[in-house]
């Protein structure tokens, strides 16, 4: 495993050492000690989520807040997507500001997002399945999103707009700025 930085504190770009021959390929996809190990982060994940979607599904930006706030370990098993993490913790020096990660299930690279980020994706490819690990349990109360489209974020999802599809919640989800004071991250 090599653990690359990102210019958001503690999200991390995870490139796994795959071993293949004629047979296929093996690759250890996650050690909680080599991770504490590259990145100082000693997290106990409890639940996995998965999800198959077609190609401009846009899902996000969710997070959950207080209590229930959750890291998330995501990586894509089959297909293209591209990931994107927004900063939210106010006394962090890039808040607001986001990072952009493609994974695929070719390229077997994880994206690790820590608590106090909105987290989202787009399908690049005609279909992807997409899976995640979190660090604390879903929570419905504890739920918040930020529009995909905020203008003061200025996140460019790599299709058109016509091409996105949405769910009817992520369409009238807040911006950023109509929720800052309620962030407690």
């Amino acid at each position: 495993m090599r653990v690359e930085s990102t210019k958001l504190e503690g999200c991390f770009i995870i490139h796994d050492t795959v071993f293949g021959d004629q047979r296929g390929y093996f690759f250890e996809s996650f050690n909680k000690k080599t991770f504490l190990q590259q990145t100082g982060i000693d997290v106990n994940f409890v639940q996995d989520n998965q999800s198959r979607s077609q190609k401009g599904v846009l899902r996000g930006l969710h997070f959950q807040h207080g209590e229930f706030a959750q890291s998330k370990l995501v990586r894509v098993l089959e297909g293209k997507v591209l990931d994107i993490a927004v900063d939210l913790r106010k006394k962090s020096p890039t808040y607001s500001q986001h990072i952009a990660v493609e994974l695929s299930g070719e390229s077997r690279t994880q994206f690790y997002v820590p608590r106090g980020f909105a987290h989202g994706f787009v399908v690049l490819s005609e279909t992807a399945t997409f899976f995640y690990k979190c660090d604390n349990y879903y929570n419905k109360a504890s739920e918040g999103g930020i529009i995909y489209n905020d203008p003061e974020l200025g996140i460019d999802w790599g299709l058109p707009q016509e091409q996105l599809l949405l769910s009817e919640k992520d369409t009238v989800l807040p911006t950023l700025k109509m929720i800052a004071n309620e962030l407690n991250f």
